[in-house]
C-alpha cells in the first residue's frame, strides 16, 4: 500500500477512493479499497491505495483524534508513504473542530509543516479563493450549509476557522502563486514557518499542480479533489501498476435510504417521489417508539421491484423544531440506528442493491452492510455522479452507494440502481 487515507465519514471515504482508482490520463489510478473503520487485518497484498472511513465528523474531539491516530498506526504498518486526511469539500465541522484538531494531531505524529490544506473539489462547485470556500457562486456560510444540522457552516475563512480549532498558525498559498505552476507554490510552501497552509484552487488544473508539488509528502490534506493528481506521482516513479478491478453487476431487490436535509438531496427526494413509492419517517415518531424498523422493511419490501425510498430529510425549520424537543445528538443517533438496523434486516433478506444519502446516515449503514455480511473491504466500482462510485461487498456481490448529500444529478437514485444492475 502506497497512499493512506484517513476519512471523517463514510460518503467522503467513497469520493476519494473513486478518485483514487479512476486517476487521471494517460496514467490511470491505483488499486484501491475502502474499509469499514479500522481494519484488525492486513490489506490484501495487491491494494496500492487504502481508505479508512471513519464517523469521526460529529464525535467529540478527543474520540475523533484516538480513532484517526489508530487509522494512521494501520497505514503505516501496510507500508503507506504517504497519508492523506481526508474532510468534506464544504469543511464541515464546529468551533471546536474536528478537523483542526485532528489534523494537528496527524501532522505532529508525522512532524509535519507546511501541511496542504485544500477542500476544493471544482467539478462538484467546491472552489478555494483568497483563503475562502465557495460553493459554486455563493460563500460557504451563504450557500446553505449555515443550516446544517450537526456541523452549521458560518465562516468561509478556512483559515479563521483553523485557526479557531487549534494552537497553530496557518499559512496562505494564493490562487496567483498557483497559477504560476508547481515550482512557487513548493517554493512558497518550504518558506513557510506554518504548521499549516492554505492553498487556492479553482480547478483541476489547480489540484494537478498542487498535486504535483506534495510529491514525497508526508501527510496532505483536503477534499477529494487533492487526490487527484496523487496517483500518477507513484505511477510515474513506477512503484504502482494500478489496473482495473473486474465489476460484477447485482440484480435483484432494491432499497433507497436518505438521511440527509440538504438541499440538493431534498431536491432528488421530491423527483424520486413523483415517480416511485416514498415514505417520509415521521421522527418525532421514531423518537418516541412508534415509528420502528419494522414499519420501514415492510413499505420496502411492499414496494420491491419499484425503487422504493424511505427518508428521513427535511426542511431547517423542521430539523430545529425536532432538534429542539429531542436534542441534536439523540435525534441523530436515533435515525443513524433505525437506518442501520434496516439495513441489516434488508441485507439479511437477501437484498443486493441500496443507496444511501447523507454522510451519517451512509456510516451506520456501510457499517451494519460490512458486519452482517463479515466484510470490511469495500472495491471501488463505476462512478454514478461525480464524487460517488459504487461499491461492492462480499463475493455475491452486495452493492452499496454512498452519497454526500450535496452530491448528484436531480436524477441520481434511478441511475444509482440502473448501474448497479447494468454496470453502464
Amino acid at each position: 500500500m502506497l497512499i493512506g487515507v484517513i476519512a471523517d465519514d463514510f460518503t467522503g471515504g467513497s469520493d476519494i477512493a473513486n478518485t483514487l482508482a479512476k486517476g487521471i490520463a494517460p496514467e490511470g489510478g491505483l488499486i484501491t479499497a475502502q474499509y469499514a473503520g479500522v481494519p484488525t487485518q492486513e490489506a490484501a497484498p495487491e491494494i496500492e491505495a487504502g481508505v479508512i472511513s471513519l464517523k469521526s465528523r460529529s464525535t467529540p474531539v478527543d474520540e475523533a483524534i484516538t480513532q484517526s491516530l489508530a487509522a494512521l498506526e494501520w497505514l503505516i504498518a501496510q507500508g503507506c508513504e504517504q497519508i492523506v486526511f481526508k474532510y468534506c469539500s464544504t469543511f464541515d465541522s464546529t468551533p471546536d473542530g474536528n478537523i483542526g484538531p485532528v489534523a494537528e494531531a496527524l501532522a505532529k505524529a508525522l512532524d509535519c509543516r507546511g501541511v496542504v490544506v485544500c477542500p476544493a473539489f471544482p467539478t462538484a462547485g467546491r472552489t478555494v479563493y483568497q483563503g475562502h470556500l465557495f460553493v459554486f457562486d455563493h460563500l460557504l456560510n451563504e450557500s446553505g450549509m449555515q443550516n446544517h444540522p450537526l456541523t452549521p457552516m458560518t465562516d468561509p475563512d478556512l483559515r479563521r476557522v483553523l485557526r479557531a480549532q487549534t494552537d497553530e498558525t496557518v499559512g496562505h498559498v494564493p490562487y496567483s502563486v498557483v497559477a504560476n505552476g508547481a515550482k512557487y507554490v513548493r517554493e512558497t510552501l518550504h518558506s513557510m514557518s506554518e504548521r499549516f497552509a492554505v492553498v487556492d484552487a479553482i480547478s483541476d488544473e489547480a489540484l494537478l499542480t498542487i498535486g504535483e508539488v506534495v510529491e514525497g509528502a508526508a501527510l496532505v490534506t483536503g477534499g477529494s479533489g487533492i487526490a487527484l493528481g496523487l496517483p500518477r506521482n507513484f505511477i510515474r516513479a513506477e512503484h504502482a501498476k494500478g489496473g482495473d478491478v473486474p465489476f460484477i453487476p447485482a440484480m435483484g431487490a432494491e432499497a433507497i435510504l436518505a438521511g440527509s436535509c440538504s438541499g440538493a438531496t431534498r431536491g432528488q427526494v421530491d423527483y424520486h417521489a413523483a415517480r416511485h413509492p416514498t415514505l417520509a419517517i415521521d421522527v418525532p415518531g421514531v423518537m418516541q417508539g412508534s415509528v420502528t424498523v419494522d414499519d420501514l422493511t415492510a413499505f420496502i419490501m411492499d414496494h420491491q421491484g419499484e425503487a422504493p425510498l424511505v427518508y428521513s430529510s427535511g426542511g431547517p425549520e423542521e430539523v430545529r423544531a425536532v432538534q429542539q424537543e429531542f436534542g441534536r445528538e439523540a435525534t441523530a443517533a436515533k435515525l443513524d440506528a433505525l437506518f442501520a438496523d434496516t439495513a441489516r434486516a434488508l441485507v439479511g433478506s437477501g437484498y443486493r442493491r441500496i443507496v444511501v444519502a447523507g454522510g451519517e446516515t451512509s456510516g451506520a449503514v456501510a457499517q451494519a452492510v460490512c458486519e452482517t455480511l463479515g466484510v470490511n473491504a469495500m472495491r471501488i466500482g463505476p462512478e454514478i455522479d461525480p464524487g460517488v462510485p459504487i461499491l461492492s461487498l462480499g463475493d455475491a456481490p452486495v452493492l452499496v452507494a454512498l452519497k454526500s448529500g450535496n452530491f448528484g444529478a436531480q436524477d441520481f437514485f434511478e441511475k444509482a440502481l440502473q448501474m448497479m444492475e447494468t454496470g453502464a
